[in-house]
């Protein structure tokens, strides 16, 4: 393995510690205030998924899928369900606090608190919920065209 691929290989693996980081931060509150969080595979699911396919978007030429025409396809048509589980995971979590309310995972809180953690799981689930949904197809497009650009061009 030469020195370049080395680097992307370190450059990827800093990568996903920083996603990592990422996610064990945002989800510390919810952590520390709830007794159960019935959301949280789908919560990291959409922290890790927008984090890393926006980077893949912007920083393609720096991976090690720049040339890898094969799994590019792949990745491709896998964004096809991964778009419709995220819109099925944010219905779901949108459906399971209108029909339950709050009251069943906040309730054991004092009401200021109660409030704060609330208005925090909302904002950070739909951002990240919706931001995954928006990401996957922009990411299926980018992959499209970056196979077509090495096809016919020889870049990325």
């Amino acid at each position: 393995m030469d020195k370049k691929e080395t680097l992307k290989l370190w450059l990827e693996l800093i990568w996903w510690v920083l996603t990592a980081i990422v996610v064990m931060a945002v989800l510390y509150p919810i952590h520390k205030a709830m007794h159960v969080w019935p959301f949280q595979g789908w919560n990291i699911a959409f922290i890790i998924t927008l984090l890393t396919l926006a980077r893949y978007i912007f920083l393609l030429k720096h991976t090690f899928l720049a040339k890898q025409q094969e799994v590019k396809v792949a990745l491709l048509i896998l964004m096809f369900p991964l778009t419709f589980a995220m819109v099925n995971g944010v219905n779901f979590f949108l459906v399971y606090i209108e029909e339950n309310t709050w009251d069943t995972l906040t309730g054991h809180l004092p009401a200021a608190q109660k409030r704060a953690i609330e208005e925090y799981i909302w904002a950070e689930m739909l951002f990240f919920g919706v931001g995954s949904c928006i990401v996957s197809p922009a990411f299926a497009v980018r992959m499209m065209i970056s196979v077509w650009r090495t096809r016919n061009r020889g870049t990325v």
